[in-house]
């Protein structure tokens, strides 16, 4: 599955978290951001080795509105969360190092647990 731009993806965005069973990894970033056009190169990849979840790129400044009371100061940022999380949750929110491996680790739910974290209701923004 591709990353999804949520302007230009957008029903085929909404087709695939409409299941209501996908998990959501969604990179926060800014497309004047020379490390986050890096990491959008192996986030392409790493999606394509993950089918069964749902990448998203979303720039912070075309989708300010979407962050709620959230502050994106870090790139890249991510937001990881399950589809039957309510909104405003999330197994994992925050910036991490622009390696991809990291997020490959976090990607596994023995790392992520059962914990959740305050996040923007991004998926809903997705939906909407």
């Amino acid at each position: 599955m591709p990353v999804f731009d949520p302007v230009t993806d957008r029903s085929a965005l909404a087709a695939v978290l409409a299941d209501g069973k996908t998990r959501l990894v969604a990179c926060l970033c800014a497309a004047w951001c020379g490390t986050c056009r890096e990491y959008a190169q192996t986030l392409e990849a790493l999606a394509a080795r993950y089918p069964e979840l749902c990448f998203v790129w979303v720039d912070i400044e075309t989708h300010a509105d979407w962050l709620d009371d959230h502050d994106i100061e870090n790139f890249p940022t991510l937001l990881v969360q399950d589809a039957s999380q309510s909104a405003g949750q999330a197994r994992f929110f925050g910036p991490v190092l622009p390696a991809i491996g990291i997020l490959e680790r976090m990607l596994d739910a023995r790392v992520l647990g059962d914990a959740t974290v305050a996040a923007p209701a991004l998926r809903e923004h997705l939906l909407g």
